[in-house]
């Protein structure tokens, strides 16, 4: 692999380049979780503005699924980086499972800031909101 070369997502023996976050779902945790943010865009040569985009969108996301999290359980946060952006997958437990509202202006601006949005919910209503930025391509002139 060269630095030309993009980031791949898998090599010859099927690694994926993923990393998983898991911490108290309490919002005094979230710093670390901006800062990985940040530090895995910035692995994929994502511009400033992209990177500032991520780390707000999932503080956004994470603020969405805490105020519905179960006390005393995590906060899980998957990152999957693949040759062209980030998959960021942010889950917790909750007691009822509900998705969060799409018609809010908070869902509006996570669409904006992180592009590709949607939510699930999983076994033992672990509700997930799923972020998937792909980086701006420069095309030179």
């Amino acid at each position: 692999m060269t630095e030309d070369t993009a980031v791949p997502t898998a090599d010859a023996m099927g690694v994926r380049d993923a990393v998983t976050v898991r911490m108290p779902a309490d919002s005094a945790y979230l710093s670390v979780l901006r800062t990985a943010t940040a530090g895995l865009a910035a692995r994929l040569d994502f511009t400033l503005d992209e990177i500032e985009d991520l780390r707000i969108g999932v503080d956004e996301a994470c603020a969405m699924l805490l105020s519905q999290a179960l006390p005393g359980t995590d906060l899980t946060t998957e990152f999957e980086l693949t040759g062209d952006g980030m998959r960021i997958s942010v889950s917790v437990l909750t007691a009822d499972g509900r998705l969060p509202a799409r018609d809010t202006f908070a869902w509006t601006v996570l669409s904006a800031l992180a592009g590709d949005v949607d939510a699930a919910v999983g076994p033992d209503d672990r509700v997930s909101i799923v972020l998937h930025k792909r980086r701006d391509v420069v095309e030179s002139a």
